[in-house]
């Protein structure tokens, strides 16, 4: 299951944006953030898919869920202005963005390539 964050789980478990000026990434594993609202139809079609996934890569890659509308602040600090945005999270490097409601296998693409191959 995609875990939901709050500001302060998200700055304990991702990124602490407050008292980090560079990205410094907080978890174990590489991740995939979410960022959605409850009233989008395209962040209603994406949620099931980042469900499944979460279970098919459990132990590999944490899946995080941010509501825009309760964590602003976190939105923010991401300058998320469209949703859903995803937020791929590799272990060393900087995240990647990507914007809009992404296919089952591109989603699968994107993690192989971003979170589950060693960088060159």
């Amino acid at each position: 299951m995609a875990e939901n964050l709050t500001k302060q789980t998200f700055l304990e478990r991702v990124f602490n944006y407050e008292t980090n000026k560079e990205w410094k990434y907080e978890g174990n594993l590489p991740a995939v953030v979410d960022f959605w609202a409850p009233w989008c139809g395209p962040c209603r079609m994406v949620g099931p898919i980042v469900e499944e996934l979460s279970r098919e890569y459990k132990g590999k890659v944490n899946f995080f869920k941010v509501n825009t509308d309760e964590e602003q602040d976190v939105a923010g600090a991401f300058g998320i202005r469209s949703i859903p945005s995803l937020l791929f999270v590799p272990m060393e490097g900087q995240p990647k963005m990507a914007v809009g409601a992404l296919p089952k296998e591109a989603f699968k693409e994107a993690i192989e390539k971003e979170l589950l191959t060693p960088a060159s």
